[in-house]
């Protein structure tokens, strides 16, 4: 059994460092002809069929208009070997630069949505939005992802979990508790 840990308290406003919901991804958009991506970290599944994402686009990026006025949106999920590429994106806007051209990013058109998917990501998730009920009030969308595109190699590839301050966490081990696993138990 586990020990007992010492504890301290803690910041609330920096609670994030320990629930960020899952890896960093580049959300790519298109509107009006101009492609834009950004990085972002405040996502979380919220259903499985339809597969239902959730995600906070602050009303200060560049990409929240792109996207709220498109509908439609490609969360790429890049791994480790893109990490400076995800800091310099994240510390760019897209109303002034190409970001695109400026990191040497290929794409190719989403094949279900008018976004661009990024060909070094691991995976690609094209989404249209399926609820805007909570942007005005929280910037929080919520798609449908429509098509999804995932590397056939490595199966559980190292991704970059953000802990505040420009620091992440690499995730990337797999531990396995298959046999112990019960879906009939879950309510």
């Amino acid at each position: 059994m586990p020990r007992e840990t010492a504890k301290q308290d803690f910041p609330v406003a920096q609670v994030r460092r320990y629930l960020e919901p899952g890896p960093i991804v580049l959300v790519s958009s298109r509107w009006q002809g101009r492609d834009n991506v950004m990085t972002l970290g405040w996502h979380t599944v919220l259903e499985f069929a339809p597969s239902l994402i959730g995600m906070v686009i602050a009303r200060g990026n560049h990409s929240h208009r792109m996207i709220r006025d498109s509908g439609t949106c490609v969360v790429n999920l890049p791994t480790t070997a893109l990490t400076d590429t995800v800091v310099d994106i994240g510390n760019t806007s897209g109303a002034d630069v190409d970001k695109f051209a400026r990191f040497g990013l290929a794409t190719r058109d989403g094949t279900s949505v008018d976004a661009p998917l990024i060909e070094a990501c691991h995976a690609n998730f094209e989404c249209r939005l399926h609820d805007d009920a909570l942007v005005e009030r929280y910037d929080f969308f919520i798609f449908e992802v429509v098509k999804a595109h995932v590397a056939v190699r490595p199966r559980h590839p190292e991704t970059l979990h953000y802990t505040g301050d420009g620091v992440f966490m690499v995730a990337g081990k797999v531990i396995s508790r298959r046999g112990r696993f019960r879906p009939e138990m879950l309510d």
